[in-house]
């Protein structure tokens, strides 16, 4: 597998836009406080794909969670009407949220979800908005990498106001899309090669390597388990850098957290890194 991956790279024919590698991935920036007034905030740039996430902390939670014990978390997602080359609706003119729309947020909890403690939140609700600004594909899957960034600030906020005792995020969870344009896989689709895709591939994975979820659709043509097997290894490559940039984002957050461990201002502090990140990635 990691062979044909090497093959790809040396013979790769530069078709992309911008001359771009099969295997490279378009300039990722994060941006902490994108928003002053959440608990939580980052924009995610990924090449021509900027999402605005905001994490608002709530006390209480759902009815099904009443009484648990334990938190939990939500997510909305939308784009504005000028993300896209053309204007789109606003989802409230449409009276209810667009099928696209609902699957998206749905995938955003749940990548989020399957890496928090819900115990060591206690009974509150982690609400993630995630607004695109500008769409060139991949808004799904920037949108869960920024997400990350925006609970994991809300979360050392809690940490260091003292409602919480202890560190409530498990992993680091990041995604990416991969995907087969003829009859090349290429990690990080922008919008150009999304429509021309003939498999069209989102994975969403861990710090620790493992996998929340894969979405997969052949659109042009059915794929081989190979070729599965190829995307799969680029997007985890891909995974892996995403995960160094959200460390690099949030480490004046981590560094407060840790110095306020130091200084002994709170109970139960983390014990080590690990604690504070989740098993390394």
């Amino acid at each position: 597998m990691m062979e044909m991956l090497e093959k790809m790279t040396r013979t790769q024919r530069c078709t992309r836009p911008e001359g771009r590698a099969l295997d490279a991935m378009r300039p990722v920036q994060l941006e902490l406080n994108a928003q002053r007034h959440a608990e939580g905030s980052t924009l995610i740039r990924m090449g021509g794909t900027h999402v605005l996430v905001a994490v608002s902390v709530e006390n209480g939670v759902p009815p099904f969670k009443r009484d648990s014990g334990s938190g939990w978390l939500t997510a909305e997602y939308a784009m504005l009407p000028r993300a896209t080359h053309t204007r789109s609706r606003r989802d409230i003119s449409r009276g209810k949220v667009p099928g696209r729309s609902a699957e998206i947020q749905r995938l955003i909890g749940r990548s989020l979800r399957a890496v928090v403690d819900f115990e060591a939140l206690g009974e509150r609700t982690l609400t993630v908005d995630c607004d695109v600004l500008e769409a060139d594909g991949g808004t799904r899957t920037a949108a869960i990498t920024g997400a990350y960034v925006a609970v994991a600030q809300a979360a050392a906020s809690l940490l260091l106001q003292g409602d919480i005792q202890r560190w409530p995020l498990t992993h680091q969870v990041a995604a990416i899309s991969v995907g087969l344009v003829d009859d090349e896989a290429r990690l990080d689709l922008e919008f150009v090669e999304d429509q021309a895709a003939q498999v069209d591939l989102n994975v969403v994975g861990t710090g620790d390597g493992e996998l929340v979820e894969v979405q997969g659709t052949a659109e042009g043509r059915p794929f081989r388990r190979s070729e599965l097997d190829t995307m799969l290894e680029l997007a985890v490559t891909g995974i892996d850098q995403l995960l160094k940039a959200q460390r690099r984002a949030l480490e004046p957050v981590m560094e407060e957290v840790r110095e306020l461990n130091a200084r002994h201002r709170r109970t139960a502090p983390p014990k080590d890194e690990g604690s504070l990140w989740g098993p390394p990635g």
